[in-house]
């Protein structure tokens, strides 16, 4: 007798943080101390409850973020919604985790001012640093980044099987990771990332190939002001 066997797929959910408070318009890359804005925390509350209304996704079973201050926020609101939903169904609550595999890109220019004038970007010279954006020259290289998150991502495809999780994580991360299953390449033009502020790249693998069965992408913070 035979009989079809659905093919067992784990779903990661990248999810991009919300708008960060950052007035004095700093690249604050890796540095500590920069938060979700109030726009950035409705973005994210907005996503979570993406996520949490919709029967596609509300079975999660575990979030993980970059340790960096505005991820771990934009995950405490996607826990929060999940919470909720798991709480109905009498399961236990999800904890976060983080993963320093999805942090945001090395970036030499870090602490400086996008603008003009005292600390900006383009005084000192640093403009000699950016001679060709498709590999950008200022720090850690695309393959460097695409590389670690699909370290990441082959390792929970393997923990969790069959199941869905959400990670969230950085625009250039995610993008480069994305171009690279795309394209076979993960350079890329920056200014030509499809990575809004706490959009959802959805990606789904095959467990038992590892091999990408689909990528999708939603942007439920769009709207938010």
């Amino acid at each position: 007798m035979s009989a079809t066997t659905a093919t067992a797929a784990t779903t990661i959910h990248f999810v991009r943080h919300g708008k960060v408070y950052n007035p004095d318009h700093l690249l604050y890359e890796r540095l500590p101390g920069f938060h979700l804005s109030d726009r950035g925390m409705r973005m994210a509350q907005a996503t979570a409850h993406y996520l949490a209304a919709n029967p596609q996704t509300n079975t999660i079973s575990a979030v993980y973020s970059s340790p960096l201050d505005r991820t771990r926020e934009t995950a405490g609101a996607i826990i929060d919604a999940l919470n909720e939903v798991r709480a109905e169904r009498n399961q236990s609550p999800l904890e976060l985790h983080t993963d320093s595999r999805v942090i945001e890109a090395g970036n030499e220019f870090r602490g400086l001012r996008i603008g003009h004038g005292e600390g900006a970007l383009w005084r000192n010279g640093n403009w000699r640093l950016v001679l060709n954006l498709w590999r950008p020259s200022w720090g850690e290289s695309y393959c460097s980044i695409a590389a670690r998150m699909a370290d990441f991502a082959r390792e929970k495809v393997a923990q969790h099987p069959g199941e869905q999780i959400v990670v969230v994580s950085h625009e250039s991360p995610i993008w480069s990771y994305r171009h690279l299953l795309e394209t076979g390449h993960p350079e890329h033009w920056m200014f030509l990332r499809h990575t809004a502020l706490a959009s959802v790249t959805s990606i789904t693998y095959d467990c038992a190939s590892g091999k990408v069965m689909s990528i999708t992408y939603a942007d439920p913070a769009a709207d938010v002001q």
